[in-house]
């Protein structure tokens, strides 16, 4: 992501605290080496051993937001074990190979579409795009890449190369790199 990207404070921002809570963890077990990562990452704030539990802010999420985030999570479960399919036969070499197509309906789909075009950074593909057909069980197709591989992110996409200037690079990357970043939502 563009270096200064709500996408990019955010993870940084998630990753922050996980390893304030992390590091608190495992300080009873892991003492010596919770106390060195503590002092580099917290510099001159004390020892570790002075710290309380680090409580992870949850930032007001409601019951329909983590239900969906949950219907999303088991839906991936079931995109991981067709790629791994996949896999075994030899078609793709990695998730980022393959490209997603999902039918889906009720509150499914619903969770699905709100991501968008991030719905391929929560699957780990290269595409992923999500139709509704009620009444129907929920299906996933998953195919093989037909676009290049970007030498960056090693997405496989369309525009990969659209850049003279940056050949091997797609057209997101070359937007993070030299322009205002990609658009990102949610992943």
């Amino acid at each position: 992501c563009g270096a200064d990207s709500r996408v990019r404070r955010s993870a940084q921002t998630a990753l922050w605290h996980v390893t304030h809570a992390l590091l608190r963890l495992m300080a009873p077990a892991l003492s010596f080496t919770a106390e060195e990562a503590w002092a580099i990452f917290a510099g001159k704030d004390g020892s570790i051993f002075e710290q309380t539990w680090h409580a992870i802010p949850d930032h007001g999420l409601d019951g329909a937001t983590i239900d969906a985030w949950g219907n999303v999570r088991q839906f991936r479960e079931i995109v991981l074990r067709k790629l791994e399919e996949k896999r075994e036969q030899k078609q793709i070499g990695s998730s980022l190979a393959a490209e997603a197509d999902i039918q889906a309906s009720g509150p499914l789909f619903d969770a699905l579409a709100r991501l968008g075009d991030d719905l391929r950074f929560v699957l780990i593909t290269s595409r992923a795009a999500v139709r509704r057909v009620e009444g129907a069980p929920i299906e996933v197709e998953v195919t093989p890449s037909a676009h290049a591989k970007c030498e960056r992110c090693w997405h496989y996409r369309a525009d990969v190369g659209a850049e003279p200037a940056h050949p091997g690079l797609c057209g997101r990357c070359v937007a993070n790199l030299f322009g205002a970043g990609e658009p990102r939502t949610y992943a």
